[in-house]
């Protein structure tokens, strides 16, 4: 089967999605391909365990998505998205059961921070007003293409010369010297070190502080929202919006490769030997790795590109746990009971201990959890009067997997819950424990269990990502661009890749699409020369 298109998107994840709904909106003719037989990516769900029980098969909580410019522009509410909250955004458990609360009332997250020391309630105030100052410039410097000239330039008339130096440092400092600086007490240092491992920061990796100080001021402004009926019902908001305007999406048809001629995509061919012809662009939500070496080839590509490609970094593996439980889970602690998201297994000295184990190939005896309580967040998740629970904790790559290793390990999660919540596994309906490759299996862009394409460290982040060079959505080849989580500014459901990629194609097509095609080419011989 043959077509012809204005753009074809390959994968169909939020970054694919935002991208082709960015292009319908210009007018172009769009058709997105996906392998699985279901769209979505990393945002859907199934009833996995049990009947009744639906459960977020990756991500699940949506900080990003209710923030970011990129999707807030397509207002998805228009075409059936709704947005449901914990009556509390996040507890993080010490190992002691002592727990630090965010809130999305700040004084309640002050409250609880300045239980931990004198002082720290009003500095982590001033923290929230001071993201209060800078949240739109920071979100568009953060999240808009790179670099980012207008936000930044916001950003630095804001804050003043002194304050921008400050902010900049903050922004690749280690959470656990971040957290020095401003406060006492272990609360609000957990609540930064705990978000900045939705990464594979540790606290003490450069550039983990502007994570976790992000995501724990987005809490308190936006909450930790997820959709109800669950993480598909993002997706599906996204392709009714999508087909409104024109745009196609088809599932069950993977692509084979991209079609080059003369240094420009063409279109591409899928697995059955279908060709979709691309009249203006091919945009790909894949992983950097598998756009070019996979779906290009290296012999289209600059041999340095390649040799850089060899060293791309992934994000550390996961396994993840679901259960279908009889009730709700049996807290000690009262901050765990109301919120949607528990971080718990460690203090700030054990997370630094986790993120050792996982740089020196160890899995980590005593394994970090960040764990949501999906029908605490959306009483649409389960029958009445249940849980929908799922954990997640990351392990070294490479490692193999046997279903009675896996099996151990849930087992272990198992023993610090019970720790915490004694009478968790009383409540057990169901399990299922997904290890990397089952991960992977699910979506082919979670390669090796690695949920954010490629690591968040500083070294692969900005003008690095995925690989030196112009750090935006164009490739070396012409009309063909980079969609996916690889490219900056990396993971996390925002549709940030996305809406870069189709503004790239848009800018390529548009009256001044040579001199942008010679500005950009000019930079990319310059870093592959």
């Amino acid at each position: 089967m043959n077509d012809e298109v204005d753009a074809v998107v390959v994968g169909s994840g939020p970054n694919g999605l935002v991208a082709a709904n960015v292009l319908a909106d210009a007018g172009w003719d769009v058709l997105v391909l996906e392998a699985a037989d279901t769209p979505g990516g990393a945002v859907r769900t199934a009833e996995i365990t049990a009947p009744g029980f639906r459960n977020d098969l990756f991500s699940a909580f949506y900080p990003l998505g209710v923030a970011s410019p990129a999707l807030g522009a397509l207002d998805l509410e228009e075409h059936g998205l709704r947005w449901s909250h914990a009556p509390e955004v996040l507890a993080h458990v010490f190992p002691d059961d002592r727990s630090a609360l965010l809130s999305r009332d700040p004084e309640r997250t002050a409250k609880s921070v300045g239980t931990f020391a004198a002082g720290d309630a009003d500095a982590w105030l001033a923290e929230f007003e001071t993201w209060r100052r800078v949240r739109d410039d920071v979100l568009g410097s953060l999240l808009g293409p790179f670099p980012p000239v207008r936000s930044g330039a916001r950003l630095l008339r804001e804050l003043g010369a002194a304050d921008g130096l400050r902010f900049a440092r903050m922004a690749v400092q280690p959470v656990r010297r971040f957290g020095d600086e401003r406060f006492r007490g272990d609360g609000a240092k957990i609540l930064l070190a705990g978000n900045a491992l939705h990464t594979d920061l540790g606290p003490d990796q450069a550039g983990g502080a502007v994570f976790g100080w992000l995501l724990a001021m987005l809490g308190q402004e936006v909450g930790f929202p997820v959709p109800r009926g669950g993480a598909g019902e993002l997706v599906a908001a996204l392709v009714r919006r999508l087909e409104s305007r024109g745009g196609r999406v088809e599932c069950g048809r993977p692509v084979r490769e991209v079609v080059v001629a003369g240094g420009r995509a063409l279109g591409v061919r899928d697995a059955q030997g279908g060709l979709v012809r691309a009249r203006r662009a091919v945009l790909a939500d894949v992983p950097a790795p598998a756009l070019y070496l996979d779906l290009v080839g290296e012999e289209h590509l600059p041999s340095r590109l390649v040799d850089d490609l060899a060293a791309f970094e992934w994000d550390d593996a996961t396994i993840k746990v679901d259960w279908a439980l009889s009730g709700p889970i049996p807290w000690t602690s009262e901050d765990a009971r109301r919120a949607g998201t528990v971080h718990l297994g460690a203090d700030l000295n054990g997370l630094a201990g986790f993120a050792n184990d996982l740089a020196c190939d160890r899995v980590p005896r005593t394994p970090f959890l960040l764990l949501g309580q999906m029908t605490t967040a959306d009483p649409t998740r389960s029958p009445e009067g249940t849980e929908s629970v799922w954990a997640y904790t990351h392990v070294p790559r490479g490692e193999v997997w046997s279903q009675d290793r896996l099996r151990r390990r849930a087992d272990r999660v198992e023993q610090v819950l019970e720790r915490h919540a004694p009478g968790f596994r009383d409540l057990v309906l169901a399990r299922v424990v997904s290890g990397p490759a089952e991960l992977q299996e699910r979506n082919s862009s979670v390669v090796g269990g690695a949920i954010n394409a490629g690591t968040s460290g500083i070294h692969q982040q900005l003008v690095f990502r995925p690989t030196p060079g112009l750090s935006r959505a164009d490739t070396p080849v012409d009309r063909l661009y980079l969609a996916g989580a690889s490219a900056h500014p990396g993971g996390g459901v925002h549709g940030a890749c996305g809406a870069n990629a189709a503004r790239a194609a848009l800018a390529r097509e548009g009256h001044a699409g040579g001199a942008y095609r010679a500005v950009v080419g000019a930079a990319l011989r310059a870093v592959y020369r």
